[in-house]
């Protein structure tokens, strides 16, 4: 089967992801598949996004391409979001606001039917205790929803991988196109626990994906941050194709997936990440 068919096929139809963030702006590429937003910052009612990352994070992983006319499609475009606001308009945050985040999406998990958290958000491990962090998402894997992390922008150096993708348990995605040379920004392993990280890579560098806002559709953002949604959407598509799937057959089926670049484990992972291999397996 083609990657095309299997794009056809597959849109992550009926699974909800949480997507951890800025925000969202209701684009008309989300159709109506924002289905709920919650702000645990200024307390809004209404989905909105004051700083862009958000918006861009889930277009990247949900958007359909109206408005580009499907050029710009998303990973997953028919699967539902909760946007979950943790971030403010300068794209900072408070620890304290993605725990509460996790809990909420724990308590609203069947309502939604969440099945995946994206969390394109990351502090640096060094010097710091991120323990709670780590374990607040580490209690939402164990519930059995598939945690999605970005491994930082703070690489190439060992040991740069950002919290909360240093956990042993979550899937941590690093940018395939940002390892080496003048782009190596992807946050590298190990973490201080001595795990390999992060677990796969892929493309992450100039990704075009929806802005907010009404004069411009789309914009352009690098980043693990862009390459995090990519892995999100695909697992929404192959928990679409079979929803019995745990979160721990589905790192296993992602690490079969993936296509070896002849970096180091702690650069890579598994490897680089194949779409259409993975939806095959």
């Amino acid at each position: 089967m083609t990657q095309q068919n299997h794009r056809a096929l597959w849109t992550g139809k009926g699974v909800g992801v949480a997507v951890l963030d800025t925000g969202i702006f209701p684009h008309v590429d989300f159709d109506r598949r924002i289905a709920v937003f919650k702000d645990f910052l200024g307390g809004r009612l209404s989905p909105y996004d004051d700083n862009g990352h958000g918006t861009h994070v889930a277009g990247i992983l949900a958007g359909s391409g109206a408005a580009s006319g499907g050029r710009y499609r998303g990973a997953a475009p028919g699967c539902h979001l909760a946007a979950v606001k943790v971030l403010d308009h300068k794209g900072n945050g408070q620890k304290q606001d993605v725990i509460k985040a996790l809990a909420w999406v724990a308590e609203n998990r069947e309502r939604y039917n969440l099945r995946i958290v994206n969390i394109s958000v990351g502090t640096t491990e060094k010097n710091r205790n991120h323990s709670s962090l780590i374990q607040a998402v580490e209690q939402i894997w164990d519930l059995g929803l598939v945690v999605v992390t970005a491994a930082g922008n703070m690489g190439p150096a060992p040991g740069s991988v950002t919290a909360p993708g240093c956990s042993r348990k979550v899937i941590t995605v690093g940018s395939s196109d940002m390892i080496a040379g003048r782009e190596s920004v992807s946050g590298a392993g190990p973490t201080r626990e001595c795990v390999v990280k992060p677990d796969i890579v892929t493309r992450g560098q100039e990704i075009v994906s929806c802005a907010p806002g009404g004069e411009v559709n789309y914009a352009v953002k690098s980043g693990t941050s862009m390459s995090t949604p990519r892995i999100s959407g695909a697992i929404a598509c192959m928990l679409e194709k079979d929803p019995r799937l745990t979160n721990l057959e589905i790192k296993m089926l992602l690490r079969e997936s993936a296509r070896d670049l002849g970096y180091s484990k702690n650069q890579q992972g598994w490897g680089a990440f194949d779409r259409e291999k993975f939806l095959s397996l």
